[in-house]
C-alpha cells in the first residue's frame, strides 16, 4: 500500500442530510432495454458446480449465494447444463428415487439438471438492442424460467455472457410474470393450434 497518496478527510458536516435513491434511475419497464435486466457475467461471477456434485450440495450452495440458479460446468469448464431451485425441490428427485432405486442424497447434479442440448439462447448482438419486453415475450413463449445469452468470440469460440430469469426479472420490473398455463386437453391443445 506505500504507493497509494491517502486521501485527505475533512471534518463531518453537522447538518449533513442522506442522499435518497432517485426513483426513476432504478425502474425497469418493459421498454427498458433488456441490457439492464441481464446479469452480465464479464461484471458478475456465475455460481457454478459440476455435473457430478451431489444435489444436496447443490442446493446448499444456492442458499448460501442467495441464488436460485446454477450453471453446471463439466471439467474442462464448458457448460453442461444448469439447475435451478425448482428442479431440486420439484418433482424430479422423487420420480428419481422411485425410478432408479436410490436414496435422495445420493441424487447427482446431472439427473435433474437441464441438459445443455435442451437450453435456450439469445445471441448477445441481439440483446444489445432488444427490450426488457422482447426478452419476456420469448421466454414466456418457449414456456422458460431461463434462458442464457451467448457470444463468439473473433474466433469463433461461444461464450456465455449471461442469463436471463423470469422471477427475476418480474422481481426487477415490480410486476408478476409467469409463464402461461400448460394445455390440459386434447381439445385445448388443438384450439391454441386452430388460434395460433
Amino acid at each position: 500500500m506505500d504507493h497509494y497518496i491517502a486521501l485527505p478527510t475533512q471534518p463531518f458536516p453537522r447538518a449533513a442530510r442522506l442522499c435518497q435513491p432517485d426513483p426513476t434511475a432504478l425502474q425497469h419497464t418493459l421498454e427498458s432495454p433488456a441490457m439492464r435486466v441481464m446479469p452480465d457475467l464479464t461484471q458478475l461471477a456465475a455460481v457454478v458446480i459440476e455435473p457430478q456434485a451431489s444435489m444436496e450440495a447443490a442446493h446448499a450452495l444456492m442458499q448460501q449465494r442467495g441464488v436460485r440458479m446454477l450453471l453446471a460446468l463439466d471439467g474442462d469448464g464448458k457448460l453442461a447444463g444448469l439447475i435451478t431451485a425448482t428442479d431440486i425441490l420439484g418433482e424430479k428427485p422423487m420420480h428419481l428415487v422411485r425410478e432408479r432405486g436410490i436414496r435422495h442424497d445420493e441424487i447427482l447434479v446431472a439427473d435433474v439438471m437441464t441438459a445443455v442440448e435442451r437450453l435456450d439462447a439469445f445471441d448477445w448482438k441481439a440483446v444489445q438492442s432488444a427490450r426488457v419486453g422482447n426478452v419476456v415475450a420469448q421466454l414466456q413463449q418457449a414456456r422458460r424460467q431461463h434462458a442464457l445469452v451467448t457470444q463468439t468470440t473473433g474466433s469463433g469460440h461461444a461464450l456465455v455472457r449471461g442469463i436471463f430469469s423470469l422471477s427475476q426479472i418480474a422481481r426487477q420490473l415490480g410486476i408478476p410474470l409467469q409463464l402461461p398455463e400448460a394445455a390440459s386437453s386434447f381439445a385445448e391443445i388443438e384450439q391454441a393450434l386452430a388460434a395460433g
